[in-house]
């Protein structure tokens, strides 16, 4: 049965020591998370292995907000797999809608981050969405199939299940406006339903399909009462103390 992952990207927020004091309070207002959520913070690359510290035993999952797909090399700027595994990071958000609008990264490229991420034993995050003006023009369906099939171009059904898959609708991220919940999740279906094409029926079931957008404790309740919608990967809300917890506690 698919658990709901509820991931927290700071962004570039929060100096190491803030950082630090930060997760402190989380691992002491997370002390019970259900068994059907895994709750998961990725601070910038400064932080991780402050941050990690301070998680370590407790409920809470590291993740990196990004990854080079070389192994090492002449990548001025860069973070492998390797440095991310050694700060004990199991998760990396790869595609995130500001990659790949801010910084121009291609589905192909994305695909090789991904790649590389299953192959080192991390667990990617791969971000899809479309603009505002691609969902006015009726193209979001196509949007996320392209950006799903190519971004998985090569990924074997066995390694799926070591990925998850974020629906983050650019128009609703970080501008206050939210997808419905019926919105929501007609996309989430007809990701899982791209993902039986893709594959079969038993991984497309068992894929975490989450959602992103400006997610918060006033709104997670009826996204998260959706079939097909396993958490959320959330920026700003994620950043406060009080409205993380909620959205790791929401109401069921």
């Amino acid at each position: 049965m698919r658990k709901y992952l509820i991931a927290g990207n700071w962004k570039m927020n929060l100096v190491p020591g803030e950082a630090k004091k930060f997760a402190q309070e989380l691992v002491n207002n997370l002390k019970k998370i259900n068994d059907d959520v895994i709750a998961m913070i990725a601070p910038p690359f400064t932080a991780l292995e402050g941050v990690g510290s301070i998680i370590k035993g407790s409920k809470i999952k590291l993740g990196a907000q990004n990854i080079n797909d070389n192994e090492d090399g002449a990548f001025t700027g860069e973070i492998s797999a390797n440095m991310l595994l050694d700060l004990g990071v199991e998760y990396v958000i790869i595609g995130h809608s500001e990659r790949r609008h801010i910084y121009n990264e291609s589905n192909e490229l994305i695909n090789k981050k991904i790649l590389k991420s299953l192959s080192k034993g991390l667990k990617p995050i791969l971000c899809v969405g479309e603009l505002l003006t691609e969902r006015e023009a009726g193209k979001t369906e196509n949007i996320i199939k392209e950006q799903v099939v190519k971004g998985l171009n090569g990924v074997g059904k066995d390694q799926m299940k070591n990925l998850a898959i974020a629906y983050e609708p650019v128009w609703a991220i970080g501008t206050g406006k939210v997808a419905t919940p019926e919105q929501a999740e007609e996309v989430h279906l007809f990701i899982r339903n791209l993902i039986v094409e893709l594959y079969d029926k038993n991984t497309a079931s068992d894929l975490i399909i989450q959602y992103g957008g400006s997610v918060k404790p006033d709104n997670i309740d009826g996204l998260m009462a959706k079939e097909n919608l396993d958490g959320a990967l959330v920026g700003g809300a994620s950043l406060k103390t009080d409205s993380f917890c909620r959205l790791v506690n929401f109401n069921k």
